[in-house]
Formats: C-alpha cells, sequence, structure tokens
C-alpha cells in the first residue's frame, strides 16, 4: 500500500471525534457567492457537473473513499477508490425559497453544515444553489477534515478558479500546476523515501531532524513544557461556552475592509490577525455579559490554528496545520488596553514555541497505536485545553471568476468539537474579510449578540487608529 494513501493520526483524529460524540461535526467548509453569468443567469447544474468530472482524474482523492468507515484496530484506515463513484451523487443542484435574501441564505447554508458526511462514499459534497437576490448563486461545498485542513483548502482558491473572466479550456491533461482549476485539492505527492515501515521510522526520523536543527528540537522542548503545564495545570476556566452540544448548526457573517483592519495595525502595531483576535475578544466579553456572566479574569483561551506548510507542500492533501493557545483578555473594558493585551499575548506564544510544541505533541500521537489513539485525540480537543477556536486564513488578493462570473463573497466554517458552541473564522478575499461565525443552534440562541459584538470591536479599533494616527 503506497504510504500516501494512508491516513496520519492527525488526519484520523478527526474521524475518532466524531466517533466520539454525536455533536462533533468534523467537517471544514467555504461557501462561494457570485454574480450573475456575463449573460445573465447561472450555470447550469450539468456544466458544474461537467466541469468537476473532466478534471477529477487530476483530483484522485475525490473518487477514493475509506477502506473501513470507523477507526481503531491496529492501523489507520486507508483510501481506496470508489468503484460506484457517481458525480450525481456528490454535486447537487438546490434554489433558495424568495426572496432569497440573507437569512434564507444563512438558513440554508447552516442546514447543510448540520449534515454529516457518508463515511461510505467519497468525503465532499458540492451544491450549486442559486435563487439568491440580485439573481447571485452560489458555490456550497463540504469536505471531511481527515482529507484536508482549513488552510489547505481555502489557499487553493487560486488553484480552483480562475484570474480573469475568460472560460478555461476543458482539455487539461498537462496543464501546468495553476491551471489545474476544480472545486477540490491535488494529490498529496509519495514520500520520498518509498514505504514507511511505522513508528520506529517516523521516532529516527524525529531523532535525525533534532540532531540536524538543535535550536528548533529546544524550542520544541520548551514549547512542549509549556503547553502540556498550561493543559494540566492551568486549566481554561469554565464557561457557558462550553457545554453539550447537538449537531444543528446556526451561522451568522460579519463584513468589513480589509483595509480598515490594516489602518488599525498600522496605528497600533502588530498584524492582521492580532485585530482579528481583539475584535472576537470584544465580541465574547460582550456575550459573556449579556448572559449575566463574569468574564474570567485570567481570559478565554483560544485554540489559533497555525499553518505550518512549505512552500513546497502547496496542494498536498491532509492536515497541516499547528496550534496556538492564546489567552483572549475578555475582562478587560478598555479596547486600547484589550488590544495591547491580545498582541503582547499572541507575540509571547509565538516567542515561545507553542506552535512548534503543539505540532511536536501532535507528532507523538503517531506513535500511539490506533486502538489507543481515540483518548489522545479527545484529549487535544477538550474544553480543559480551550474554550473557542479562532482562525484567520488569508485568501486572494485578486478578484477570481467561476464560468465566467466574478465571486464576490466567501463564507468559512470551521469544525465544532465536543462541547466548543461556537468558532469564528476570518478569511480576507479581495479586499475584504468575512466573519464566518459557526455555532451549536440549540446553546447559542444569542448568536447575534456575538456578530453584533464584533461590529462594535471593529468600530472601537478603527476610532482608536483614526484617533492614535491624528496624534502624530
Amino acid at each position: 500500500m503506497p504510504v500516501n494513501d494512508q491516513l496520519t493520526a492527525l488526519d484520523a483524529s478527526f474521524l475518532e471525534l466524531e466517533e466520539a460524540d454525536d455533536g462533533a461535526l468534523m467537517h471544514i467548509g467555504a461557501t462561494l457567492v457570485f454574480d450573475p453569468l456575463p449573460g445573465g443567469g447561472t450555470p447550469t447544474i450539468g456544466k458544474v457537473r461537467e466541469h468537476l468530472e473532466q478534471r477529477l482524474d487530476l483530483l484522485p482523492r475525490y473518487r477514493q473513499k475509506l477502506g473501513v468507515p470507523r477507526t481503531g484496530g491496529l492501523a489507520w484506515p486507508s483510501w481506496e477508490r470508489d468503484q460506484r463513484f457517481e458525480i450525481d451523487a456528490h454535486v447537487r443542484h438546490a434554489t433558495l425559497p424568495s426572496p432569497g435574501d440573507e437569512r434564507e441564505f444563512l438558513d440554508w447554508i447552516s442546514d447543510f453544515y448540520s449534515h454529516r458526511l457518508d463515511r461510505s462514499r467519497p468525503l465532499w459534497e458540492m451544491v450549486l444553489l442559486d435563487g439568491l437576490a440580485d439573481g447571485r448563486w452560489a458555490l456550497v461545498s463540504k469536505t471531511h477534515h481527515c482529507l484536508v485542513d482549513g488552510v489547505g483548502s481555502v489557499g487553493l482558491v487560486d488553484l480552483l478558479l480562475g484570474a480573469t473572466p475568460a472560460p478555461r479550456e476543458a482539455s487539461a491533461a498537462h496543464a501546468p500546476l495553476s491551471d489545474l482549476v476544480s472545486l477540490g485539492w491535488l494529490p498529496r505527492p509519495p514520500e520520498p523515501v518509498g514505504q514507511v515501515a511505522g513508528a520506529g521510522v517516523a521516532a529516527a526520523r524525529a531523532g535525525a531532524h533534532a540532531l540536524m536543527h538543535p535550536r528548533e528540537a529546544l524550542e520544541r522542548s520548551r514549547g512542549v513544557i509549556d503547553l502540556l503545564v498550561r493543559d494540566e495545570l492551568i486549566a481554561a476556566p469554565r464557561s457557558s461556552l462550553n457545554v453539550p452540544i447537538g449537531a444543528t448548526r446556526r451561522i451568522a457573517t460579519v463584513h468589513v475592509e480589509l483595509q480598515e483592519l490594516q489602518k488599525v495595525r498600522s496605528a497600533l502595531g502588530g498584524k492582521v490577525n492580532d485585530v482579528v483576535l481583539c475584535a472576537a475578544t470584544g465580541a465574547l466579553r460582550e456575550l459573556l455579559l449579556a448572559r449575566g456572566e463574569e468574564p474570567p479574569r485570567q481570559g478565554l483561551r483560544a485554540m489559533v490554528p497555525v499553518n505550518i506548510r512549505r512552500d513546497g507542500d502547496r496542494g498536498e492533501l491532509g492536515n497541516k496545520v499547528s496550534s496556538l493557545f492564546v489567552e483572549l483578555p475578555v475582562a478587560e473594558p478598555d479596547p486600547l488596553r484589550r488590544y495591547e493585551l491580545v498582541r503582547a499575548t499572541a507575540q509571547a506564544r509565538k516567542a515561545g514555541g507553542q506552535a512548534l510544541a503543539a505540532g511536536a505533541v501532535t507528532g507523538l500521537t503517531e506513535l500511539a497505536p490506533p486502538v489507543l489513539h481515540a483518548a489522545i485525540a479527545r484529549a487535544m480537543s477538550a474544553k480543559r485545553l480551550f474554550n473557542v477556536t479562532i482562525t484567520n486564513i488569508p485568501g486572494s488578493p485578486r478578484r477570481l471568476y467561476a464560468f465566467g462570473a466574478p465571486m464576490v463573497d466567501v463564507v468559512p466554517i470551521v469544525p465544532l468539537a465536543a462541547e466548543h458552541a461556537v468558532a469564528i473564522a476570518a478569511v480576507s478575499y479581495a479586499g475584504r474579510v468575512t466573519f464566518g461565525l459557526y455555532a451549536d443552534r440549540a446553546t447559542m440562541p444569542d448568536l447575534d449578540v456575538l456578530r453584533d459584538g464584533i461590529v462594535t470591536s471593529l468600530l472601537e479599533l478603527a476610532a482608536l487608529a483614526h484617533a492614535t494616527a491624528a496624534a502624530r
């Protein structure tokens, strides 16, 4: 069996999290919204299916399913070709009820993301959704997290869509990498050393890497100690955000111009990611206060995914992501002080090698046999370790097109682990940032409070930036 056909321990952990809790849905997704076609209207479902079918040979994972539907035993599941694959079962058509406004749109995609993928088939689905207001239409997709991570999938937008309105030629068998246009991912190249003999080889590789990179090994060691102490001795605070959840989801969005976030970063220092984290912090504070809940003085702890892909990894399947655990100062009422604390904490976590540490801990889980790995996977996503997931994904700065129609918006989602009621994803695209708030419907009936809190926080930061720039 080729090594690239077998799931890694990290990939398999997303299957295990679903198996452990009915409320955990481990698919990721994005909804891409388009203006009408140049001549008006939307593409037909036949055209979309044809477009994908012609390119699936370049994306073989899309025709593959899990060899066994559940994890456990003595080996990780592997991918095998689905002999009964039918494109019609994976690419469907739906129409929004009239008038197709934002409420109907968000309700529809919330329901779409509330259903698990069928493990007896390739783990992806797509819907051509028309009937949106102003003649717009959308491509709504979900893919299981065991197949790809959020950074990898959204980072491939440049490959999935065209940079010009001109339609692409259907024959792309020998197209360059940048012309592999499809709503999917490229296959992972095989390991250069051939077959992997097991955990001993993985351990040997880790040891050799440590000898060749002693400074990185020391940073990893310090970071691992910090991470484990943080988990075992300094648990994330109790919060109404961390309760048993169901499988029905609700989505809300906030839109802001990227230039506004860059103005804050320029005036107050830091990075755009600090602005995103601070906006989320202020919104979470408003949510807790609206619930009559005292914001914890030590702050809520956010799990912030970190891309660890190298340039050569672009287009690979599977998960290449680590984590930072950042305390969000929700007890701080002053927005400027809140921003300074967020910025300092995030910088300290990065400088302390925590992302390397989380990657190292995840790497150690590769050494555990699959039959014991589920407990490790649950521990790595438990409410004891973090309260909320917040991710910021840089998309294409250029306008992109499908079938000649311009893409005007992207709505991202990030999965909810057990006992985590809400997650926040921000994605930048063509000079605009969309915050996608993804929540458990039953335990987050007040999601609008969180949405409005992000708007308020962004306005506060914009005012601070303006005042700071004016004082210079």
